[in-house]
C-alpha cells in the first residue's frame, strides 16, 4: 500500500474521535506493510491527558508485538505530533513517521517546534508530512467550525 492509502485508514480512525466528540485525529502503526494498530484521540472519554491517537496507537502496537520498542515501524497520523508525542515517538524508536496536516500551534516535527532537529537524540524518525494534508485539514476545520 501507498502511503496515502495507509493515510486514509488514520482518517478512519480520526472520523471515530469526531464521532464521539473528540478532536479528530487518527494514527496508525504499520509492520511490514500490516496495520498493526489504530488509535483515535480519547483525551475527553478517558479524561486523560496522554489520550491522543498517537499514544493510543502505540500502546496498542506494543501490546500486539510484546515488546516497548517499535523498531522498523511506521506511524501514520492525520496531523503533526505535539512535544508528548513526538518524545514517545522517539521513544518508541518509531522508524518513519508519517503525518497529514501541519499543526503551527502545538507540531512539534516541522511547523512551530524542531524536536528531531537535535542531533543529541539518540533516535529520530525519518518524516514525511503533508500526506492528504487537505483532507486531514478539512476534516479538523469542519470539527471546530460545529463546535463554534
Amino acid at each position: 500500500m501507498t502511503d496515502e492509502e495507509f493515510m486514509q485508514i488514520a482518517l478512519e480512525s480520526a472520523r471515530q474521535s469526531a464521532f464521539v466528540g473528540e478532536v479528530p485525529v487518527g494514527a496508525i502503526v504499520v509492520k511490514d506493510g500490516i496495520v498493526i494498530s489504530k488509535g483515535h484521540n480519547e483525551r475527553e472519554t478517558k479524561l486523560d491527558i496522554s489520550g491522543h491517537a498517537e499514544i493510543e496507537a502505540l500502546k496498542e502496537a506494543e501490546q500486539k508485538l510484546g515488546r516497548w520498542t517499535l523498531e522498523g515501524c511506521t506511524l501514520y497520523v492525520t496531523l503533526e505530533p505535539c512535544l508528548m508525542c513526538a518524545g514517545a515517538i522517539a521513544q518508541a524508536r518509531i522508524k518513519r513517521l508519517v503525518y497529514g496536516a501541519s499543526d503551527k500551534k502545538e507540531g512539534a516535527i516541522e511547523s512551530h517546534f524542531y524536536v528531531y532537529a537535535d542531533p543529541s537524540l539518540p533516535h529520530r524518525p525519518i518524516i514525511k508530512g503533508g500526506v492528504l494534508a487537505s483532507e486531514c485539514e478539512t476534516l479538523l476545520k469542519d470539527f471546530f467550525a460545529v463546535k463554534r
